[in-house]
């Protein structure tokens, strides 16, 4: 009886992909449960709530809470729109494919520099040059160059995406070109371009060594109104930040594993919210 090799290869191959499949979501799996079990015990309403004070006593992760909102925020509001209108502008209006090729070529190679050298610089030209110091301000304005190359590059495919009979249509039925692309293009991409920008907000979430060279690390919450507004002009550490501190130079592994916890529950609020946004709005599309 002859052996069909091709079938063995298909067998073998197939087995190769469920063990590596497997290994990728047990590792997975692995790795957030041994978070969970060290750092869930730390948890508390107080922990959430407070800033860590050695006279009240108290251990707490508010300020950094905050600190990580005020980046978070600063950084999408200046970055959103100029990264969406970088890529629209390279999509439909640059006719030069030199230039594309250039600033295409540019962003790519930024998203691909080490985080610390953007903080470096950061710390360099916006903190020395500006002085603006270590401050929320200072590493929001880093982290807008680390995630412009992200939410353009996501939007440009996003834009690729659309049939091509969208654009002509429109625009056969009399509708400008503006018109055409806020009425019709954007919208019809919009599930990639808000991928594009939740993923821009997860890596701010998740970054640590620009911040540390920019942010700062202070951990205190703003009294009053007047302290909420000069916040970004202040030193502030966020989560990522107060976990590398809480694990090396405090020793306090209790605390950097509270702080995983939490920021394992926002990476994983972040990745739910991308697929329930982006599924809402190609059923929309579809309708």
């Amino acid at each position: 009886m002859a052996v069909d090799t091709q079938k063995i290869k298909d067998l073998s191959l197939r087995c190769l992909i469920y063990v590596c499949a497997f290994l990728s979501v047990a590792l997975l799996i692995g790795m957030i449960a041994y978070v969970f079990i060290k750092g869930v015990g730390a948890l508390n309403i107080s922990f959430l709530t407070t800033a860590t004070s050695v006279l009240k006593g108290t251990v707490g992760i508010a300020g950094n809470i905050l600190n990580t909102i005020y980046i978070v925020v600063i950084t999408m509001l200046i970055a959103a729109p100029i990264g969406i209108g970088s890529a629209i502008y390279l999509n439909e209006y640059a006719k030069s494919e030199r230039l594309v090729g250039i600033i295409e070529y540019a962003t790519e190679t930024l998203s691909g520099i080490p985080s610390i050298i953007f903080g470096l610089f950061g710390m360099m030209f916006f903190g020395e040059k500006l002085g603006l110091g270590y401050s929320l301000l200072t590493g929001s304005l880093t982290m807008i160059i680390m995630v412009l190359p992200l939410i353009t590059r996501n939007t440009q495919e996003a834009l690729k995406t659309v049939p091509k009979a969208y654009r002509d249509g429109a625009i056969g039925l009399g509708s400008g070109k503006w018109h055409m692309i806020r009425t019709i293009l954007v919208p019809s991409a919009m599930p990639g371009i808000i991928t594009g920008a939740i993923l821009a907000v997860g890596r701010i979430v998740g970054e640590s060594a620009a911040l540390l060279f920019t942010a700062g690390s202070a951990k205190l919450l703003p009294v009053g109104i007047e302290g909420l507004l000069a916040k970004p002009f202040q030193s502030g550490g966020t989560l990522t930040i107060q976990m590398y501190l809480s694990a090396t130079s405090e020793g306090d592994f209790e605390t950097a594993f509270g702080i995983a916890v939490v920021l394992l529950v926002i990476v994983l609020a972040i990745n739910v919210s991308t697929k329930v946004i982006t599924k809402h709005f190609d059923l929309t599309r579809k309708e």
